[in-house]
Parts: C-alpha cells; structure tokens; sequence
C-alpha cells in the first residue's frame, strides 16, 4: 500500500468550494457536495473548527475500529481563492503531512463527469489549488471532478459559478457518489489502486 505516513497517521480532506447558499449548486462547489456524502457516509455533521475558517468532521475511513483510517473532512469558509490559509491551519493543527491531504475540486480540462486522482501537479488556473500550493507547496493529493469546458464565448469564471445544467443534475448524484468512492480508495487502499479504478 503506497500510502505515506504511519498506519495511524491521519489524512486532511477538503473539499474547495465557496461558502453560502447563493453558490451550493454551482459547477465550484462539487467539491463541497463530495465532502457533505463522506460526512454523511461516516455519520458526522460539519462544525466550526476552532480558530480556522473551516468546517470539519472528524472520523474514519475503512473497517470500524482502529484498522479504519484517521480522517479529517474540510470545507474551507474563506472563499475559493483564500482556501490554502484555512487548509494549512487546520493541517498544522491536525499534524497532517502534506502528502495526506487530498483536495477535491472542479476541474475544467476533463468531461462532465470524469475523474482523475493525482499526486501533485500544478493549479491548472484554479484559485483554490493555486492559494493551497502557495500555503503549503504542491505535493499533495487531487480527486479532479471533471465539469467540462464553457460552452461557446462564455467566460470561465461564469461557467464556474453556474449552476450544474438541468441536464447534468440527472447524473450529478452518481458522479459525485463516485468522486466520494475514490476519495475513501485514495485513502484506505492507496493512489495506485484508486487511479486504475477510477481514472477514466
């Protein structure tokens, strides 16, 4: 198993998104709606998290007990592009290497729907990845949750903060069901299990 710290070791998962009701439904906030499954999947409700601006929940991955991993799931209430300083607070507070933080988020360069779990790499023009990378340097983990390309001339930070299509609602359960799967692959099996599972 390629995981990289101790057994015991607990692992940071953020999911980037914008906070409020106004953005819930918005192609920026998969990350978020990914974050809200795993919490409910572990039983948890999301909390203020002390002095950081996030909510967390606190819990475990895998089989019950202490086989299970150490997990800490996170949405950052600062806004898409100020996400790195809430992220590098609770990770210092959490004692979380970086390479056991995996941030999930929207990705335009791949097809509604499609996934990608990766290991470092640059922002590709996200603001949320570009402010963690500044915070806390690049090598953490990525589950890329594809929204595809603006149609015609309309501008990407429109795009963005739309809201998923009528059409794209229909399979956006299942999608983000998915995205949840590979986050708990990543963590309780390892990158190399989770990408040639869920890459596509």
């Amino acid at each position: 198993m390629d995981v990289t710290t101790p057994a015991n070791g607990p692992w940071l998962v953020v999911g980037l998104g914008n906070p409020g009701p106004e953005y819930a439904m918005n192609r920026h906030n998969v990350g978020f709606m990914v974050a809200d499954l795993l919490a409910e999947r572990i039983g948890g409700r999301f909390k203020r998290a002390g002095k950081a601006q996030a909510q967390v929940v606190e819990g475990r991955f895998g089989p019950p007990g202490p086989a299970g991993r150490r997990v800490v799931l996170a949405k950052p209430m600062s806004f898409m592009n100020l996400s790195g300083g809430p992220v590098n607070a609770l990770r210092d507070f959490y004692k979380v290497p970086v390479a056991n933080v995996v941030a999930v988020h929207d990705e335009l360069d791949i097809d509604y729907g499609t996934l990608r779990v990766k290991l470092g790499g640059g922002d590709n023009g996200h603001n949320g990845l570009k402010s963690m990378t500044k915070a806390m340097g690049a090598e953490y983990h990525r589950v890329r949750f594809g929204i595809g390309r603006p149609p015609g001339r309309m501008q990407v930070a429109d795009f963005v903060l739309k809201d998923f299509s009528a059409a794209e609602r229909k399979e956006l359960d299942y999608f983000v069901d998915r995205a949840a799967d590979a986050v708990e692959s990543l963590v309780t099996e390892g990158l190399e299990r989770a990408r040639s599972t869920y890459n596509s």
